[in-house]
């Protein structure tokens, strides 16, 4: 974490990610002059608004056309700047999608992307407001690097983390105020690399975003009423996917659930899915999201409940995989 740039729970209790996303880039502009930020009409919703009050030479409003946006991000990267993106997920992934690919990921530059918005956290706004397709279509793209913070602190620390990695980064956050999963941003985030939130060695969970307080809490409620033992991963980084601490889940703990406010189809449950099949190596495997529809409206945290991401389909869904059974002789050292 770069100095200045610490964010304590009292700050993480009070702002949403993406109001700790706007501060964090007016401090970073202070020191890295080719920092600019861009949004189409939405700077207010997404924060991005207080980078460029404090920085009005350096922000550009396209309008309500995120298609010429990003190519305007393209073409200040290729002059050597470092654009900052943002506008609503649904936006950046579908609307855009073309400009995305062809302008940013087709000649690998240097554009930062945050998302905010995702999934199903502007609840209320309508299902043409949710996003639910752009962990998939993101991940997709070649050379795109995706994360997804699990709190405020997470989020600046991915933030800074973005800007010393070259190449066009996507940054997915909610829009409300997401409960702080961490305490402090000193426990080791590194792009690509997941962090283990609980040890366990009955069943493993993987989450990013929302999901992981919520199977923090899972686990300990689990360990209280049923004896279990539940290993917790925050996967905040898609794409480069953490690849090790899949395989040694498989081998040490049988069971792996997924879970993300996102479609089943192309997200986390997808890429982690394709590390176990790669593998060759068998494990009891569910994966929880938003099922193949289109999400209903209501407020976030019903949301999370009616599709069982919150803490009590977390529980409800570990007890479920726990009754599978698996093949416990299994010697995966026979050269098969």
């Amino acid at each position: 974490m770069a100095e200045g740039l610490t964010w304590n729970v009292y700050d993480a209790n009070t702002m949403t990610q993406a109001d700790i996303y706007g501060e964090v880039l007016c401090k970073l502009g202070e020191t890295n002059e080719r920092i600019v930020g861009l949004s189409a009409d939405l700077a207010r919703s997404t924060k991005i608004g207080v980078f460029a009050a404090r920085y009005p030479d350096r922000f550009f409003n396209a309008g309500i056309a995120e298609q010429n946006m990003f190519g305007m991000a393209a073409g200040l990267a290729l002059s050597g700047l470092t654009p900052f993106v943002s506008t609503m997920a649904a936006f950046t992934t579908m609307r855009a999608a073309e400009q995305v690919r062809t302008d940013i990921c087709y000649q690998n530059l240097d554009v930062k992307i945050i998302a905010t918005h995702g999934g199903i956290s502007f609840g209320q706004a309508g299902t043409t407001h949710h996003c639910t397709e752009d962990i998939a279509i993101m991940r997709s793209m070649a050379n795109m690097t995706v994360i997804v913070p699990a709190d405020g602190i997470e989020c600046a620390n991915a933030v800074v983390a973005c800007l010393e990695r070259p190449g066009p980064v996507y940054i997915r956050i909610g829009r409300g105020f997401e409960q702080a999963c961490y305490s402090s941003d000193d426990y080791g985030f590194t792009i690509g690399k997941a962090v283990e939130i609980t040890a366990g060695s009955d069943i493993t969970l993987i989450c990013c975003g929302i999901t992981v307080l919520q199977a923090k809490e899972a686990a300990r409620l689990l360990h209280e009423s049923d004896g279990l033992s539940v290993r917790v991963i925050n996967m905040h980084t898609i794409k480069p996917l953490d690849t090790e601490v899949i395989l040694k889940a498989i081998a040490e703990t049988r069971r792996i659930i997924t879970f993300e406010d996102h479609n089943v189809y192309g997200g986390l449950g997808s890429a982690v899915s394709e590390v176990i099949a790669e593998s060759g190596r068998a494990c009891a495997f569910s994966r929880v999201g938003i099922p193949d529809c289109y999400s209903i409206v209501g407020y976030p945290e019903d949301l999370y409940n009616f599709y069982g991401l919150d803490t009590d389909g977390i529980v409800k869904k570990v007890r479920e995989v726990m009754k599978r059974d698996f093949e416990e002789e299994e010697n995966w050292e026979d050269g098969f």
